[in-house]
């Protein structure tokens, strides 16, 4: 059933009252959801609407909007811009996010004839390629994001830092472990095994001693294959891969494997055409421990937000990590 438009909303998209209506549409874990629909200078317009309540929602809507339009200034066809995002005016302490409506049901017959335009790879293969943009304040690449951001429900220190090491050593793996304990509880092996793998695995593998060129470029950072499909962007006509619910960060190219890696789903193709676009970083030959390294931020969450299973994942892949590189010379 449609419903009124908040006027927050209407005075950030610069609609009339008279000519926008929203109804719910689709679903998510952390937010109401809704489809509006509107006139603009003789056109008809649609959004895609989110809102939720408490700070929680106020920051992961801030940290949303910032990361679909940095990947969106980078790749315009990966992901819908996002418009605006703030406090509604009728509900306190209910904030909103406002983007480009990204259609997702399934196509027609006449509609399904796969997707157009460029490839979920050659897409990614340009974002992973791409120099991420110097922060306003800065002279040089950092690794960071200028907003912080949530991964699933948790928040992410996106604090800038020059050292991509350090940035993951502190701001992923200490803070993911501080979250753990936070929701979890406490845990002295889970705690000292972490800080092992902070203080010598990560300086080992992707320190600068080892990898001694890697530039910040923008990722996703939370694409497993339910933030992937084929979709419809407004205004765009073909159905083509998009990614949605980022997590974006300045980061090694190789940090966004790390989720695709744990979850699957992506295909041989994919890989196939991914790695003969994007290099992988030298040394080669540790690049399938670098991803494992990856992954382990992305288990500790999961552990952080679900408990069970995923603290033994965290800790098989810390153990065989150390075992390998964790040992003092």
């Amino acid at each position: 059933m449609p419903r009124s438009v908040d006027v927050a909303i209407l005075r950030a998209l610069h609609l009339q009252d008279q000519d926008a209506t929203m109804s719910s549409h689709g679903h998510s874990g952390f937010a109401s959801t809704f489809r509006l629909t509107a006139m603009k200078d003789g056109q008809t317009m649609q959004y895609f609407v989110k809102t939720g309540s408490g700070k929680g929602a106020e920051r992961m809507f801030i940290g949303e909007h910032a990361s679909l339009n940095a990947i969106h200034d980078i790749v315009p066809q990966l992901c819908p811009r996002s418009h605006a995002q703030g406090s509604l005016s009728t509900q306190p302490n209910t904030y909103f996010l406002v983007t480009d409506f990204l259609r997702l049901d399934p196509p027609s017959p006449a509609e399904a004839k796969g997707p157009s335009g460029a490839s979920l790879a050659a897409k990614l293969a340009k974002l992973h390629t791409t120099p991420a943009p110097i922060p306003e304040g800065h002279s040089t690449p950092m690794f960071g994001f200028p907003v912080p951001t949530c991964c699933g429900e948790t928040a992410q220190d996106n604090t800038w830092k020059a050292s991509w090491a350090d940035f993951y050593a502190e701001n992923r793996l200490g803070g993911i472990l501080e979250t753990c304990v936070r929701r979890q509880g406490p845990d002295a092996e889970l705690r000292n095994t972490v800080r092992l793998v902070a203080d010598r695995v990560v300086p080992r593998l992707i320190g600068e001693a080892t990898v001694k060129s890697i530039t910040p470029v923008v990722v996703h950072g939370d694409l497993w294959s339910g933030n992937h499909a084929v979709g419809q962007m407004a205004g765009r006509g073909g159905w083509e891969d998009v990614v949605f619910d980022p997590s974006a960060v300045y980061a090694h190219s190789e940090y966004e494997l790390g989720i695709m890696n744990m979850f699957g789903g992506f295909g041989a193709a994919f890989w196939d055409e991914y790695d003969a676009l994007v290099p992988k970083t030298e040394p080669r030959g540790e690049w399938e421990d670098r991803l494992l390294l990856y992954e382990l931020y992305h288990h500790l969450n999961h552990f952080a937000m679900f408990g069970g299973g995923y603290r033994a994942g965290a800790m098989s892949i810390m153990k065989r990590l150390m075992a390998k590189y964790g040992q003092l010379d």
